[in-house]
């Protein structure tokens, strides 16, 4: 009993954590985002400010949040060696969002349109995307770290980091259309490879 009521608690509280923030992007989608309090956010999702705070310290956060970090460090460091950093990045990057669920896609494109449009979001968007980035380079490195390797690390992660949020951008203005995922692997194929594959809407026509 005592093993199961820890990953019981744990899934509670990543139910409440998931309520919270889908009823926050529905109110920002419908509000606005200055418009809408975190109290609006607690009141809709049937909990306290408190609660709400307890989950997301900031009201950025409701937005910007996720569980990707850990699951994308994970598969990384899991990954051979023997395909380099860049490569061991950029199919993390890609095989991760192919095995994303249609519901995790539609908030993921809520929060990118939500970003987009509002300037406090993006400059704390770029913030994220700098800790995922220094979250690759501590899986990829070695213990302790050369200076140089962790310039390259550091290189490396930037640019497929880059890579996937221009990608995502495209998603984005393009309504969610195209696959992610196939966005994705186009761009990381310039940066890793320096080769831009064909468009396959290209090729259809």
């Amino acid at each position: 009993m005592s093993e199961r009521e820890p990953g019981l608690r744990e899934r509670r509280k990543a139910g409440v954590r998931r309520s919270i923030q889908e009823h926050a992007l529905a109110l920002f989608v419908e509000r606005g985002y200055d418009a809408t309090t975190v109290a609006d956010v607690a009141q809709a999702a049937e909990v306290s400010s408190m609660t709400v705070f307890r989950y997301f310290p900031t009201k950025e956060d409701l937005v910007l949040t996720d569980e990707f970090d850990p699951v994308l460090t994970e598969r990384v460091r899991a990954r051979p060696a023997s395909e380099g950093p860049m490569r061991r990045i950029a199919a993390t990057l890609v095989e991760s969002m192919a095995e994303t669920s249609e519901q995790d896609r539609r908030m993921l494109l809520t929060r990118l349109r939500l970003g987009m449009a509002t300037p406090a979001l993006r400059a704390r968007y770029l913030d994220n995307q700098f800790l995922t980035q220094q979250a690759l380079v501590q899986a990829l490195r070695d213990d302790p770290a050369d200076p140089e390797e962790e310039f390259r690390l550091n290189v490396a992660a930037g640019a497929c980091l880059a890579a996937v949020t221009t990608a995502l951008v495209r998603w984005a203005d393009q309504d969610g259309e195209p696959d992610p995922a196939e966005l994705m692997a186009r761009a990381l194929a310039i940066v890793t490879t320096g080769a831009t594959p064909p468009n396959p809407i290209d090729e259809e026509e």
